[in-house]
């Protein structure tokens, strides 16, 4: 027994060796070099901001290459031409025909391009934790030079310290070595596309053969399905973990491979039979443009019963068309309003999610017409005109009509004032009716599940949208009704062209101006009428005035409202009713930033964080003309504290920075309060773009905090950053970064994704 165990010991000795010895293995693109990418470059390369296109969240994507033109262009003449991965070409030979290079091919005797810049990167480390150098451009200002490999000398000479991965702490060694070599050994790629389980196989079947019904009627349903849910990101119950399906319009039908119809929108014309089909969502989940949606057999059940119910019948089908586009409340007039309302109240997060967070990936196309915090609110279909009355849904369909279809940039005045008018027509419309009507009070409100309540955080030119009511009460609230709603949804998401020009960039910004302000008019029918004067002098301060008498219609402020509300103070009164009455929908309990009585912190945690919270909170609801630090601190800060077991929470230190109004397209510098911003701190990840991150142990949080307070000017905090701030080059910087999606991951697995980082700042 003893010289057998000795032999194999010997034997075993003698393989380890000749393996050593031997030639290296074949590296595989999917075991090896995705997740280098992964945990060091997709941060920064993914969806339509990355840097120069270069998405490497996937082979394709590293195969596709980079290109200099940029997606984000407001001063653009013409519509550039969409480079939407999986979706607008497919393969290197059809990248390069749209203008894309290879970052991976040697060309003649000098290395790759990815081979130079990671070269260039891992030879100039950056120095542990420390600040870094000015001359180092970041975040949105940050001109991306895209050198091709003929000019890659010039930019090293100018940028000696700007190799890959830019500004952040590098590669390994071991990854390194791992990446030159398979660069080196001419970048194969054996990526393998996702395919799904055998459940999730059949439960395509079922979704397809579901929207693929014949019939006039069914056409129209999966029509209008598919158009509210070509952005989703959707998981099946029971399916396999990370594996997420997206509706796409193909020319084959269910059970072939499918034959893609790429077109600019999902609702342009197909010039074609359409087919509507599942297929999985290929490459890395990235936070950003992860906007999920479930499907299970309840849900069918809910959609066969709100569509494919009833006598209602659609006599011929609506073509496509500019027409068509601006104004899907005559192309969808037939299937019933309130089942198309109710399918959006259902899931009303996933909605507002596509047109406040995403995945545009850089909205401030959108986010600068939006304050940094409000709270969102549905109307219930039984009080919605819309829904209820057909002689008011047929005078108000003809002027809902949105514009961005014609984008002549010599005729963006005009369409602007024919849109204007039209849609202050409508707003006149429904101020009368409506006047007509019982006064509106709780039963108004829809409280059919937790997406009843919904908070949203702007954070410059990105914004987060959570269930639940989060923060101080804010300054203004909007109330959407189903005409609002889907207005919103259509021209932010539906037909809203990232790579448009910028004659369509400006009426999608000038129309949701308007959206905000019918929003924001909604809800001021709860609040008593000798108020709402004054709540519209203080949203729309200084030069908000001139945009109350020229763009907007004016607001009832006779009718009374149904509510009874404190004279004093009606909006806080509103929020404390509304918190009390519908306690059992608000998915966000939020004690820290509206303490009740001394207790400031959740129930029922770690002593330590429970202490912690309770600290935490004497930072929020405080303006920064009181607390300077506020004036320091980026948009979304996210802060980790850890107790002595191990056990750690993420939360959130949101900035929300004040302005006098938010009603012009320009100028939001003019208009911005810096002494009356706030902070919002809450348990989760707010943002899919970190700014900074602060690790924190428990036992040091009430020195944290006192710094914090004391921290009146730039010298004050960065003592603060030295001490438990992780920059950019902090060594460890990669795991604390994970640590935020593993949080996700471990709080709310479906949303776990990739957060980006182009926003971190150098503090």
């Amino acid at each position: 027994m003893s010289l057998r165990i000795i032999t194999s010991a010997a034997l075993a000795l003698v393989a380890c060796i000749a393996q050593a010895n031997g030639p290296a293995p074949a590296i595989s693109y999917t075991r090896d070099i995705q997740p280098i990418f992964t945990e060091k470059c997709v941060a920064c390369h993914a969806c339509y901001d990355s840097a120069c296109q270069l998405n490497l969240g996937s082979g394709e994507g590293a195969a596709r290459g980079a290109s200099k033109i940029p997606v984000y262009n407001g001063e653009r003449s013409q519509a550039s031409q969409p480079t939407r991965l999986f979706y607008d070409a497919f393969g290197k030979t059809a990248w390069q025909r749209q203008g894309f290079g290879s970052v991976l091919d040697a060309q003649g005797t000098q290395a790759g391009l990815m081979a130079r810049m990671l070269e260039l990167g891992h030879k100039t480390p950056l120095a542990p934790n420390a600040k870094l150098p000015d001359e180092i451009v970041l975040g949105l200002n940050r001109e991306n030079m895209c050198p091709l490999p003929g000019e890659f000398e010039a930019y090293a000479g100018a940028h000696p310290k700007e190799g890959m991965p830019l500004a952040v702490t590098g590669l390994t060694d071991q990854q390194y070595q791992t990446l030159q070599r398979w660069l080196a050994s001419g970048a194969p790629i054996d990526e393998q596309g996702l395919a799904p389980s055998a459940q999730e196989a059949l439960q395509v079947q079922q979704w397809e053969n579901l929207l693929n019904q014949p019939g006039a009627r069914e056409s129209l349903v999966a029509r209008w399905l598919y158009e509210h849910l070509f952005l989703a990101h959707i998981y099946f119950e029971g399916g396999e973990p990370g594996h997420y399906f997206q509706w796409v319009r193909s020319r084959t039908p269910s059970g072939q491979p499918i034959d893609l119809i790429n077109t600019r929108r999902p609702n342009d014309d197909p010039g074609t039979q359409v087919y509507y089909r599942l297929w999985p969502v290929q490459g890395v989940i990235v936070h950003k443009t992860h906007i999920t949606y479930p499907f299970s057999a309840a849900k069918m059940a809910r959609i066969k019963s709100l569509f494919y119910s009833g006598d209602w019948q659609a006599v011929a089908l609506p073509g496509y068309g500019p027409g068509r586009r601006a104004n899907p409340f005559e192309t969808f007039e037939a299937i019933p309003a309130k089942a198309r309302y109710q399918f959006m109240l259902d899931n009303a997060e996933y909605f507002v999610r596509t047109f406040i967070r995403g995945p545009v990936c850089r909205g401030q196309i959108a986010t600068d017409v939006i304050r940094d915090n409000f709270w969102t609110l549905f109307q219930d279909p039984d009080h919605d005109l819309y829904i209820t009355d057909a002689r008011y849904r047929g005078q108000a369909t003809p002027l809902l009509a949105m514009p961005g279809q014609n984008d002549d940039v010599g005729s963006v005045l005009g369409l602007w004032l024919a849109y204007r008018d039209k849609r202050n027509e409508y707003e006149a419309l429904r101020r009368d009716n409506y006047a007509d009507l019982p006064a509106p009070g709780w039963s108004s409100l829809w409280e059919g599940n937790d997406n009843a309540l919904l908070s949203i955080f702007r954070h410059f030119d990105s914004a987060s949208v959570t269930k639940g009511l989060i923060g101080e009460v804010p300054q203004t609230m909007w109330l959407f009704d189903y005409p609002l709603l889907e207005r919103t949804y259509y021209q932010l998401a539906v037909n809203f062209d990232v790579f448009g020009n910028v004659s369509h960039q400006a009426q999608t910004r000038l129309y949701f101006d308007l959206i905000r302000n019918g929003a924001e008019q909604n809800f001021l029918r709860l609040m008593p009428a000798d108020s709402r004067d004054g709540f519209l002098d203080d949203w729309y301060q200084n030069s908000g005035k001139v945009k109350l008498w020229l763009d907007y219609e004016a607001i009832d402020n006779d009718r009374p409202t149904g509510l009874k509300l404190d004279a004093q103070d009606p909006k806080r009164d509103f929020a404390n009713q509304l918190l009390a009455r519908y306690g059992h929908l608000n998915a966000s309990p939020d004690p820290i930033n509206r303490c009740i009585s001394a207790y400031c912190s959740r129930p029922g945690i770690d002593p330590q964080l429970r202490d912690a919270e309770q600290t935490l909170s004497r930072l929020t609801s405080r303006p920064a003309a009181g607390l300077k630090v506020i004036e320091q601190l980026p948009e979304a800060t996210l802060l980790r504290i850890q107790t002595r077991s191990g056990k750690r929470e993420v939360y959130s230190l949101l900035r929300n920075r004040a302005h006098s109004n938010v009603a012009f397209m320009l100028g939001e510098a003019y208009r911005y309060q810096p002494g009356l911003d706030t902070l919002t701190i809450y348990p989760g990840v707010l943002s899919s773009y970190p700014n900074f991150i602060f690790n924190v142990p428990a036992e040091d949080v009430p020195e944290f905090v006192e710094d914090m307070e004391l921290a009146r000017d730039a010298k004050r905090f960065e003592r603060i950053v030295e001490r438990w701030g992780i920059r950019r080059s902090h060594p460890q910087f990669w795991e604390y970064f994970h640590d935020l999606s593993q949080y996700l991951h471990e709080t709310t697995p479906v949303e776990e994704g990739v957060l980006d980082m182009n926003r971190y700042e150098n503090l």
